[in-house]
């Protein structure tokens, strides 16, 4: 299994925070934090990651806060991912570059190699704007009336 870390689970929870609230006033950072959960001062760096790759826009002042770039239907996740962890080799024996340390003759490389395609294809396949709409069915889902 995929194992998504903290740093990238809370970005992309902030993401989709903003790409609820696209074409709105900005949202602070205080409310992104209480409404995801996300302690405010680790929040503020991964916002200045995702400013710097151009995922999102902040502003100050009593009307400031925080708003996504562009449409959310023009952000991956692959985009997400790539800013707040980079594109990290596929296993732990590729070098910095993507190179299997053993070369062609390693039987892993072409499988590890593939598994990375397909996860980079369908994190570019799914925006944010995708995410938006799976978070509101699933609260659609989890209303009930007695």
């Amino acid at each position: 299994m995929l194992r998504v870390s903290m740093r990238t689970d809370y970005g992309i929870r902030a993401a989709i925070e903003l790409a609820t609230h696209y074409g709105k006033p900005p949202v602070s950072s205080a409310e992104i934090a209480a409404r995801q959960e996300i302690p405010e001062p680790y929040l503020d760096q991964l916002l200045i990651t995702l400013r710097k790759a151009g995922i999102i826009r902040s502003s100050r002042g009593p009307l400031g806060g925080h708003s996504l770039a562009k449409d959310p239907r023009d952000i991956t996740l692959a985009e997400l991912v790539a800013a707040l962890e980079g594109r990290t080799p596929p296993a732990a024996c590729f070098d910095e570059h993507g190179r299997c340390q053993l070369g062609p003759g390693c039987p892993q490389r072409d499988v590890w190699t593939e598994l990375d395609q397909l996860l980079w294809n369908h994190l570019r396949s799914v925006t944010m704007a995708d995410l938006v709409d799976r978070q509101a069915q699933l609260q659609a889902r989890a209303m009930y009336y007695i």
